[in-house]
């Protein structure tokens, strides 16, 4: 992901290494089929077949795994470009979209009564972690788990040094040519343009 705060974006990126580990995660619906319509959340309730909600149905899609409840919780909230039609509000679920939502969402420390962001500068994870189980139950606090939720603390500190070093990369070579310093540009914390990109 491109701008914004490097630790909400290693959080995201875990958080979809957890949810939709798949080569084209935003399209994914829970028990792995894929959606080519992403004008709008795609509201698939795909039978569960195994764990402790067997028989149930997910509506779950995305690379974040959200399922078409909580969209419509959130979408209001921190989606960038809501379509109006008439008395209608239509919320796009593409890509971009996703980041976009998902980011502002896990920034508004009103909504999860803590500073993720602070919390996760501080080193706790693992609070962090519990705290968004029951949202995304396969953090390794919730009532799903997989293969993948024990290696979360792991692989969360892999992606962190790498969006650290996307936002401060290291010096060029011909730096030494120009005495006066160049600034970079600033990374907001709290906000988030609507071009925000996860790669």
């Amino acid at each position: 992901m491109k701008g914004g705060d490097p630790y909400i974006r290693a959080l995201m990126r875990t958080i979809s290494a957890s949810e939709a580990n798949s080569k084209r995660p935003y399209s994914l619906l829970y028990g792995g089929q894929q959606v080519s319509d992403l004008s709008r959340h795609p509201e698939i309730c795909v039978t569960i077949v195994t764990g402790p909600n067997t028989g149930n149905c997910s509506t779950a899609a995305g690379r974040y795994q959200i399922i078409n409840t909580t969209w419509f919780q959130i979408a209001p909230r921190y989606h960038p470009n809501p379509m109006e039609i008439m008395f209608w509000t239509s919320y796009s679920f593409e890509a971009e979209y996703q980041d976009v939502v998902v980011y502002r969402w896990l920034s508004d420390s009103k909504f999860w009564g803590t500073d993720i962001s602070q919390q996760l500068r501080q080193g706790r994870l693992n609070e962090v972690l519990r705290r968004l189980s029951p949202t995304w139950t396969s953090l390794g606090y919730g009532i799903e788990t997989n293969s993948i939720s024990r290696f979360l603390p792991k692989i969360y500190q892999k992606i962190l040094q790498e969006e650290l070093k996307a936002t401060n990369p290291p010096p060029s070579p011909n730096s030494t040519l120009n005495p006066i310093p160049t600034p970079l540009p600033s990374t907001p914390v709290k906000r988030v343009s609507s071009d925000i990109s996860l790669s």
